[in-house]
């Protein structure tokens, strides 16, 4: 499971604001060939990457080469079951990655366009977000 190797702050707020609008920064194909698109905002845990990782590489036989380009770097806490209201803060429980609108989460190249479309597809069932399949822009 990708988790950050060190932290500044074991507990961190909420903040959903955050995720508001589109996003400016990671939205064209920098690596591969293909790549797969967020359409909306949302926190992806790192289980939920971990398992669009795993399905694309089942589906490509180690055929291409895949890049992850999205990071839990933030920390979700949750209080346990039946517990009553107060006493401070729960326990960080996941990692999530804040991804908005417009990100580009996964990169493959080194397999043509058909092989690609099923693997994001397979991904994308794994994701929380609607997604779209892009490609990269040659000049």
């Amino acid at each position: 499971m990708l988790s950050p190797k060190k932290i500044r702050h074991r507990k961190v707020m909420k903040q959903a604001r955050h995720l508001r609008g589109v996003e400016t920064r990671g939205t064209k194909v920098a690596f591969g060939e293909y790549g797969l698109m967020a359409t909306e905002s949302l926190w992806i845990t790192n289980r939920q990457i971990e398992a669009a990782r795993v399905a694309m590489n089942r589906y490509l036989k180690r055929g291409g080469k895949i890049w992850i380009r999205i990071f839990p770097d933030k920390p979700l806490t949750k209080k346990p079951a039946e517990v009553r209201m107060g006493k401070g803060k729960g326990s960080p429980e996941a990692w999530v990655a804040e991804v908005r609108a417009g990100r580009i989460m996964y990169e493959v190249k080194g397999v043509d366009e058909e092989t690609a479309k099923e693997a994001f597809r397979l991904a994308a069932a794994k994701l929380p977000v609607k997604t779209r399949f892009v490609s990269r822009d040659i000049f």
